[in-house]
Parts: structure tokens; sequence; C-alpha cells
């Protein structure tokens, strides 16, 4: 069991190390970090995948930690059945490509984001490729690794050339900044419109400084951890109420007039503030619920509240080809200032280094280099 703050000594299980190579000869193996269960991650040496037909193996080049592989750390995750290589955050250079590959080749900087629709089934057919039947497990898992192997349905749908101005940690940014992009997509907002954001994390701080990007003023940011809360201001938030969710409604109220937020972006994934969060909109608002409660979650929502004001709600799951193409402009463009989620840097063998910081609640992401 682990304990929160307190990653045990014996969470890192090294097997069969990568040995040094005092002379330059064809790579067949690699490190790669397995996920054996909560609380347990192994270094393996792997076999260097080989890419099919329409695939292609990329060198990592930077790999980024984010909530979801902490949760799996900590406790498991359903996608994540363990042995499984885990780290979806990632970018780096083409080594390898199957023969049916040709808009891509060996020595490509790449950015992409690790999933893509399969274009066939019943939810790509009608413009709702976030939920394409096979997406989820056809996900390439594995960014924590020297190498990795990309199937063809990411190559040609959500991997982009990586401009050279572009660093490698900051094209792994590529799936989060899909991730809000997809879920702002799916609401309505003016400049004008006030804007409360619960919850300073990297998806809270990436919904602040796109909405300050779209040119609204008016994002209120609900943070309780004083760091996060201070990077929130830096980054523009008019105002940030520094407490837990629940405490902060007379708070929200006072700072809108008595009125409440016309959109409220939930970024925790605590069921307590779902159930909070229809309460900081005003009778007429939208609610989108974005952090993902644990598998078999139940919430109570205010029926009044949600009915007879008219409350909107939305709750946005993973992104569309279209998003991730809109992400790798913002991103390119160089307009995210990726400075501020980006708190340090570790070699692959100290990954749990990052995630124990992340755990003490230091930080918002941390790179992970091979």
């Amino acid at each position: 069991m682990v304990k929160r703050g307190n990653v045990p000594s014996n969470h890192l299980q090294k097997l069969d190390m990568f040995p040094l190579c005092g002379e330059e000869k064809e790579v067949t193996t690699m490190q790669a970090m397995l996920l054996l269960g909560p609380g347990k991650i192994a270094c393996q040496e792997l076999p260097v995948p080989e890419p099919g037909p329409e695939d292609v193996v990329l060198k990592v080049e930077s790999a980024l930690t984010c909530g979801t592989d902490l949760k799996a750390f900590l406790r498991g995750h359903p996608k994540m059945p363990p042995p499984i290589r885990f780290g979806h955050e990632y970018s780096g250079t083409i080594t390898a490509r199957g023969s049916q590959v040709t808009n891509f080749r060996e020595g490509d900087a790449v950015m992409l984001a690790p999933t893509g629709p399969c274009g066939c089934c019943f939810y790509c057919q009608h413009d709702q490729e976030n939920l394409c039947t096979s997406l989820m497990t056809t996900m390439a898992f594995g960014g924590y690794a020297e190498y990795v192997s990309l199937p063809g349905r990411i190559v040609r749908s959500n991997m982009f050339q990586k401009p050279k101005s572009l660093p490698f940690g900051e094209a792994a940014l590529l799936e989060p900044v899909s991730c809000v992009v997809f879920g702002l997509q799916q609401v309505t907002f003016t400049p004008n419109d006030t804007v409360v954001i619960i919850g300073a994390g990297g998806f809270g701080l990436l919904h602040l400084i796109l909405l300050k990007m779209f040119g609204l003023e008016r994002v209120y940011m609900v943070a309780r951890n004083p760091d996060r809360a201070r990077v929130a201001g830096e980054l523009g938030a008019c105002r940030v109420i520094a407490r837990p969710a629940e405490e902060a409604r007379e708070e929200v109220l006072e700072a809108t007039g008595g009125r409440g937020a016309d959109l409220v972006i939930e970024c925790t994934a605590q069921p307590s503030v779902w159930e909070e969060s229809l309460f900081f909109a005003r009778p007429g608002g939208q609610v989108v619920l974005f952090g993902g409660c644990p598998q078999g979650t139940k919430v109570s929502l205010d029926a009044t509240r949600l009915h007879y004001d008219q409350i909107r709600l939305s709750s946005p799951f993973h992104f569309n080809p279209a998003a991730v193409r809109k992400a790798s402009e913002l991103l390119i463009s160089g307009q995210i200032p990726t400075e501020y989620l980006i708190s340090g840097r570790y070699p692959l063998v100290d990954l749990c280094q990052a995630f124990d910081r992340m755990q003490r609640g230091e930080g918002i992401k941390y790179e992970v280099v091979p």
C-alpha cells in the first residue's frame, strides 16, 4: 500500500538494465519502464520494436508525466492492466518506418497524440472519432522507454512534423492540449463571459492558458494548492480562490455579483466537486465536467438546480483529429507559455522521483528523458 507522499524505496525494480556501450553498433534492445501494479515499476530490457507496413518506430526524445500516469502508479487503471508499458505524452525522432509510410521518413522529428480513430466504425462515421470503438485498445502506451512503435492509424491522423524551434519536451504537450481544445469546442463562449476553472493542475492551467489566448479576461481559478495557485495568478487568472472547491461557493458568487459564472470547468476528477460545480454556474450557464472520475463512481446532482436553472452539462472525453491539428498549430505558434507547465527534468530510471514529487503536490508536469 502506497501512502500519500511516501513512495516506498522498493518502488523501482531494476531488471536486466541496458548495458553501456563503448562503441557504436546497431541497437537491438532498449530500456522501458513497466507498470507492475500499484506502487511497483520495473526498468526492463526489451527488444527494440520493428515497424509493420503502416507503422513507424520512434526514438523517444521526451516524455511527460501526467495525473493519469500517477493514478495508474498509485492504484492501477482499468485501461492499463499490469504488467504494461506506460506513458502517453511523448515526442521523438523516427528511426524506422513501414513500407507503406510515405509522408514521413527516418530522421524526422515528430509530435503526436497516442491514439488514432479507425475511420470505419459507427462513431467515426458520425463524426465522433473520440468514441471510436477501438480507440483505447490501440492506444500507443510506452512513452517511458527509449523506443515505441506507432500504429498506422496514429501516423495517418495524429502525427505531425515537429519544427526545430519547438523543443521535444514542449512538443510532448500535444496530447493534453488536444484534450483541452476538444473540450472547449463542445461549449460556446464569448470574450465577455465569466469563467470559473476548478483545479489548477496541468489541465486546469491549460484551460486558463487557452481561454486567455481566446480573449477571455474574467477567468477565475479555484486552487487549493498554494504553488499552483501562484502559477495560475502568473498566467493571468483575474482572481485565484485559494481554497477547496467545496468551500469556495460563496467567493465564486461574490466574485460574479451573486449570479454565478457563464462557464464552469471542473478539472479535479473528484465526485464531490462534480456535484458542487453546478452551484458555481449562473442560471442558463454551462458546466464542463472535464476531470474523469474513477470507474464505478456515482454522483448525485441537484435536480432542481439542473432543471429549473437550465444548467447545460458537457462531459468531453479525449479528442478528435481536428482538435489535435488545432493543438499542434497552437504549440508550433509558440503562444502557449509551456515553461509554466514543465517543472523539472529526470532521466528515465528516475521516473519514480518525478511521481513522488507529483504525489506531494509539487510542480505541474515533469519531463522524463530516456
